[in-house]
Parts: C-alpha cells; structure tokens; sequence
C-alpha cells in the first residue's frame, strides 16, 4: 500500500473550490478512506493547515473562520494519521534544512516521510525548491501538478 506524507499546500486545495488541484485531492482523500492508500500529517503540518485554512475561510467571507478552520482540521484528521513529530525527525529535518535551504515545514514533511516510509507530496513545485529538483527526486518527493493519483 503506497504511503504518502501531506504537505500544507496539498490540503489547502480542498478547500478551494475553484482550484485544477481540487479533483486530484478529492481522488487521494477518497482513496484514503477506501483503504487504497495510507495518508500522514505531522503535527506541524496541522497548525499550518489551521492558519491557512481560516485565512481562506476569512477571505471568503465566513462568519467564523476560525472555527470552520478546527472543523476543516478535525474533518481532515479522520482521514489521515496524525505523525508527532520526535527527536529523529526534528534532526533530520534540521540536517535537511542545512543541506537544501528550503522552508523548515517543507524540511519536516520530507523527514516525517522518511520516518513513515513514505512519500512527501507537495502541491507544486516551488521557486526555492527548483534547484534541487534532483536531489528532492532521490528522496521520493513527489508533486500534485505531474502525479497521477490513480499510479499511488
């Protein structure tokens, strides 16, 4: 069973119903819950997705954005394991972050799928992360925009 590690920019596209992402985060969700796959947040990951979430639920208008944010997190929680994150991944992902200059929460998905044997899933490739394409490559990162989710 393919076991995949979710980055923040991979949920936050289920909230947004206009996004080309959406159909292929439906498909990984809807794969989870049938057992086709197992999915994993860590915990950092998750105060991420709450702070995205209700700016994205502010910007639409919503009377309570914080608390449609927590019910987005729970909702979300029911459909992947939540990872903590210990003393072997926060060093990993220091070393990683030394090694590649990427974003630290970016570093903690990388680590966090190494520690679950897993691959990391990111919406996109982003503009600091283009040249080290390769060696993201060699540690199973994969992308939304050039993964087919029926091949997880």
């Amino acid at each position: 069973m393919k076991r995949i590690v979710l980055d923040t920019s991979v949920l936050v596209e289920y909230i947004l119903s206009r996004s080309p992402y959406r159909p292929k985060v439906i498909s990984l969700l809807n794969r989870a819950m049938s057992g086709e796959l197992k999915l994993f947040i860590n915990t950092i990951t998750l105060s991420e997705v709450l702070y995205v979430a209700s700016r994205i639920y502010r910007a639409a208008g919503l009377e309570d954005p914080n608390m449609e944010a927590l019910h987005f997190v729970e909702w979300i929680k029911g459909r992947a394991d939540i990872v903590n994150i210990d003393e072997g991944i926060a060093m990993r992902t220091g070393e990683l972050k030394k090694q590649l200059r990427i974003a630290l929460p970016d570093c903690y998905v990388i680590s966090t799928a190494v520690a679950m044997d897993a691959a990391p899933l990111f919406k996109k490739q982003e503009s600091e992360m283009t040249p080290i394409v390769n060696i993201l490559e060699k540690l199973g990162v994969l992308f939304l925009d050039n993964v087919r989710i029926d091949e997880l």
